[in-house]
């Protein structure tokens, strides 16, 4: 009889544990890449633009495109959190879980230099993070039927509706998860 107690409890448990194991990214099994990353490339032109085309990926808008400086930034972009699994800004559980519970936002600046022999590029990736700090809690109203009844009726004809003041936003250093995947995302669109 414990046999088959063992093996009805197993049957009911492995549905509960597909998703329980600790998963692995896609870029994973590759080695941490170099930054800046070194690619043996002679046409500037196809890096540029697979480069555009890796961050266009990572649903990243373009900021400013500057060829001459050799510079690539993106407008800041809102970290996405566990309920939007399409978008790739947000690296691993954890930043998609900080994400979830804190407002975050992310940059990234790409630099392409080309190396002293002419043989090649050093691409760069810095991705940038901030969290949000509102200034003071939001005007939260317990209802439009509660009166106190020690303090005279108020009437106030200019209500304000949503945020007061703007957004502070706190620089959270770069972030390297997302740098990691761009590098490793970057280094298989030149190798492709």
């Amino acid at each position: 009889m414990p046999a088959r107690f063992l093996r009805i409890l197993l049957c009911l448990s492995l549905p509960l544990s597909g998703c329980a194991g600790p998963g692995l990214a896609p870029w994973s099994n590759v080695a941490p890449a170099t930054n800046p990353l070194y690619v043996a490339a002679s046409n500037e032109e196809v890096l540029w633009e697979r480069t555009v085309d890796v961050l266009h990926d990572f649903h990243f808008e373009l900021a400013r495109e500057n060829r001459l400086a050799r510079v690539i930034e993106t407008h800041w972009r809102v970290g996405s959190g566990l309920l939007e699994p399409w978008h790739h800004d947000s690296v691993g559980f954890t930043n998609r879980l900080e994400s979830t519970l804190q407002s975050v936002r992310r940059r990234v600046q790409i630099t392409i230099i080309p190396d002293d022999r002419g043989a090649g590029y050093l691409v760069n990736v810095a991705a940038f993070k901030e969290f949000e700090d509102l200034p003071g809690v939001a005007a939260n109203s317990p209802g439009g039927a509660t009166f106190s009844e020690s303090t005279p009726l108020d009437r106030d004809l200019n209500p304000v509706v949503g945020q007061s003041s703007p957004s502070i936003w706190i620089p959270a250093g770069r972030d390297l998860a997302l740098e990691q995947a761009l590098l490793a995302n970057l280094q298989a669109a030149y190798s492709g």
